[in-house]
Protein backbone atom coordinates (compact mmCIF):
# COMPACT_ATOMS: atom_id res chain seq x y z
CA UNK A 1 0.00 0.00 0.00
CA UNK A 2 1.77 3.21 -1.30
CA UNK A 3 0.32 6.81 -1.54
CA UNK A 4 0.82 9.15 -4.44
CA UNK A 5 4.56 9.46 -2.69
CA UNK A 6 5.02 5.98 -2.70
CA UNK A 7 6.72 5.74 0.47
CA UNK A 8 5.31 3.45 3.56
CA UNK A 9 6.18 6.60 5.65
CA UNK A 10 3.91 9.05 3.57
CA UNK A 11 1.17 6.48 3.64
CA UNK A 12 1.25 6.31 7.41
CA UNK A 13 1.04 9.96 7.45
CA UNK A 14 -1.62 9.98 5.21
CA UNK A 15 -3.48 7.35 7.44
CA UNK A 16 -3.09 9.55 10.67
CA UNK A 17 -4.27 12.58 9.15
CA UNK A 18 -7.16 10.47 7.56
CA UNK A 19 -8.05 9.55 11.49
CA UNK A 20 -7.43 13.21 13.02
CA UNK A 21 -10.10 14.22 10.46
CA UNK A 22 -12.49 11.68 10.91
CA UNK A 23 -12.18 12.28 14.67
CA UNK A 24 -13.22 15.93 13.88
CA UNK A 25 -15.94 14.79 12.14
CA UNK A 26 -17.18 13.25 14.85
CA UNK A 27 -16.69 15.39 17.29
CA UNK A 28 -18.71 18.35 15.11
CA UNK A 29 -21.47 15.75 14.89
CA UNK A 30 -21.58 14.83 18.47
CA UNK A 31 -21.92 18.90 19.19
CA UNK A 32 -24.22 19.09 16.40
CA UNK A 33 -26.67 16.61 18.16
CA UNK A 34 -26.05 18.12 21.97
CA UNK A 35 -26.90 21.54 20.40
CA UNK A 36 -30.65 21.98 21.83
CA UNK A 37 -33.37 24.54 20.64
CA UNK A 38 -32.41 25.78 24.47
CA UNK A 39 -29.14 25.57 23.93
CA UNK A 40 -28.96 27.68 20.59
CA UNK A 41 -31.46 30.44 21.59
CA UNK A 42 -29.34 30.62 24.90
CA UNK A 43 -26.23 30.79 22.80
CA UNK A 44 -27.82 33.51 20.38
CA UNK A 45 -28.62 35.34 23.19
CA UNK A 46 -25.75 35.66 24.97
CA UNK A 47 -23.70 36.28 21.68
CA UNK A 48 -26.04 39.20 21.21
CA UNK A 49 -25.47 40.38 25.00
CA UNK A 50 -21.76 39.71 24.16
CA UNK A 51 -21.94 42.18 21.05
CA UNK A 52 -23.96 44.86 22.39
CA UNK A 53 -21.40 45.24 25.45
CA UNK A 54 -18.78 45.09 23.18
CA UNK A 55 -20.19 47.93 20.98
CA UNK A 56 -20.62 49.99 23.94
CA UNK A 57 -17.22 49.74 25.60
CA UNK A 58 -15.74 50.57 22.09
CA UNK A 59 -17.65 53.77 21.66
CA UNK A 60 -17.10 54.75 25.96
CA UNK A 61 -14.15 57.18 24.90
CA UNK A 62 -13.11 57.21 28.73
CA UNK A 63 -12.32 53.31 28.57
CA UNK A 64 -10.53 53.53 25.70
CA UNK A 65 -8.21 56.77 27.06
CA UNK A 66 -7.87 54.80 30.59
CA UNK A 67 -6.71 51.07 28.62
CA UNK A 68 -4.12 53.35 26.62
CA UNK A 69 -2.57 55.10 29.65
CA UNK A 70 -2.89 51.46 30.90
CA UNK A 71 -1.09 50.19 28.51
CA UNK A 72 1.97 52.29 29.51
CA UNK A 73 5.21 50.88 31.28
CA UNK A 74 5.00 53.05 34.24
CA UNK A 75 1.26 52.25 34.79
CA UNK A 76 1.67 48.57 34.47
CA UNK A 77 4.53 48.66 37.22
CA UNK A 78 1.97 51.06 38.95
CA UNK A 79 -0.60 48.65 39.11
CA UNK A 80 2.04 45.29 39.83
CA UNK A 81 3.47 47.28 42.50
CA UNK A 82 -0.22 48.28 44.52
CA UNK A 83 -1.48 44.85 43.50
CA UNK A 84 1.74 43.36 45.46
CA UNK A 85 0.90 46.43 48.05
CA UNK A 86 -2.76 44.93 48.42
CA UNK A 87 -1.78 41.41 48.84
CA UNK A 88 1.15 41.80 51.64
CA UNK A 89 -1.13 44.15 53.05
CA UNK A 90 -4.00 42.18 53.49
CA UNK A 91 -1.65 39.26 54.60
CA UNK A 92 -0.37 41.66 57.24
CA UNK A 93 -3.32 42.79 58.36
CA UNK A 94 -4.81 39.12 59.19
CA UNK A 95 -1.39 38.42 61.09
CA UNK A 96 -1.13 40.93 63.06
CA UNK A 97 -2.97 42.06 66.14
CA UNK A 98 -5.69 44.35 66.18
CA UNK A 99 -4.78 48.27 66.36
CA UNK A 100 -5.88 49.64 69.76
CA UNK A 101 -6.77 52.95 68.75
CA UNK A 102 -5.85 56.38 69.71
CA UNK A 103 -3.97 59.40 69.01
CA UNK A 104 -0.48 57.56 70.49
CA UNK A 105 -1.04 55.09 68.25
CA UNK A 106 -1.95 56.96 65.21
CA UNK A 107 1.27 58.71 65.98
CA UNK A 108 3.45 56.04 66.02
CA UNK A 109 1.52 54.69 62.93
CA UNK A 110 2.72 58.11 61.07
CA UNK A 111 6.32 57.45 61.87
CA UNK A 112 6.78 54.97 59.61
CA UNK A 113 8.17 56.91 56.38
CA UNK A 114 5.92 53.71 54.44
CA UNK A 115 3.17 55.37 55.66
CA UNK A 116 4.36 59.02 54.83
CA UNK A 117 4.88 58.03 51.44
CA UNK A 118 1.46 56.06 51.26
CA UNK A 119 -0.38 59.61 52.37
CA UNK A 120 1.69 61.90 50.06
CA UNK A 121 0.53 59.18 47.42
CA UNK A 122 -2.90 59.34 48.15
CA UNK A 123 -2.61 63.12 48.95
CA UNK A 124 -1.34 63.81 45.39
CA UNK A 125 -3.65 61.69 43.07
CA UNK A 126 -6.29 63.10 45.23
CA UNK A 127 -5.04 66.69 43.99
CA UNK A 128 -4.74 65.86 40.53
CA UNK A 129 -7.93 63.79 40.66
CA UNK A 130 -9.71 67.33 41.96
CA UNK A 131 -7.88 69.53 39.59
CA UNK A 132 -8.84 67.71 36.59
CA UNK A 133 -12.82 67.19 37.64
CA UNK A 134 -12.91 71.37 38.06
CA UNK A 135 -11.16 71.43 34.33
CA UNK A 136 -13.52 69.18 32.96
CA UNK A 137 -16.33 71.06 34.76
CA UNK A 138 -15.45 74.54 33.87
CA UNK A 139 -15.39 73.57 30.35
CA UNK A 140 -19.14 71.75 30.33
CA UNK A 141 -17.87 68.34 29.85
Amino acid sequence: MTTETGTPAAATANAEDLHQLAELANLVTAARDAMSDDIVTRLAGAMSEGITLLDRLTRNEGLIYLLQELDRPENQHFLVSMANAFTQASRELATTPQAKGGLVCALRLVQDPGVLEGLRLVSLVGSRLSKSMREMHRHGV
